[in-house]
Formats: C-alpha cells, sequence, structure tokens
C-alpha cells in the first residue's frame, strides 16, 4: 500500500487491541480466538469471506467493518484513516508461510 507502514500498523494493532480477537502472527500476547486467526491472511481472497481483499476494502473495514456488513461482530476500531492503511500493509504481510 503506497505510503502506508507495515511497522506502524503492526504496533497499532498492539494498542488497539486487535489481538484481543484475533490470533495475528507478529502479536505475542493475546491470541484472541472471537475471530479468525490473520495467519495468511495476504493469501485470502476474501476479507471475512465476503469483500475482495483489495487495500481499500481492507482499511475499510478494519477501521469499520460495520459500514461494509452492517451487524458484523468486528466492532469499529479508533484508527484514522491513515492508521488503518497501516494495519492493512501489516496484514498485507502475513502470508501462509
Amino acid at each position: 500500500m503506497p505510503g502506508a507502514s507495515a511497522a506502524r500498523g503492526q504496533a497499532l494493532i498492539g494498542e488497539v487491541g486487535c489481538a484481543s480477537c484475533h490470533a495475528i502472527p507478529g502479536v505475542k500476547w493475546p491470541k484472541g480466538r472471537v475471530g479468525p486467526s490473520l495467519k495468511g491472511f495476504a493469501d485470502a481472497g476474501l476479507i471475512a469471506g465476503r469483500f475482495p481483499n483489495e487495500p481499500a476494502a481492507l482499511a475499510l473495514w478494519v477501521r469499520n467493518a460495520q459500514a461494509l456488513a452492517p451487524g458484523s461482530g468486528m466492532p469499529p476500531m479508533p484508527l484514522t484513516e491513515p492508521e488503518a492503511r497501516d494495519v492493512a500493509a501489516y496484514l498485507y504481510t502475513l502470508d501462509a508461510r
């Protein structure tokens, strides 16, 4: 993602608590089980099994999943638009290896 920082995204994931629901490679604790593991996310064809795994959609999803899927179990996250792009950039580093 042009202009986004995967390193900042990883730090933000820890700050906003994404791992309280998801197991996320590179985040040691907690290892949430409410949402799916994000291991291999970069290789996934869909976001939440419903939306094309594209940068703009992912940035919107991590910031406000409710905007794409009202009633989703994923709550709105306290991220600015640039921060959501950073988180997305980090998620795109998570391949299946």
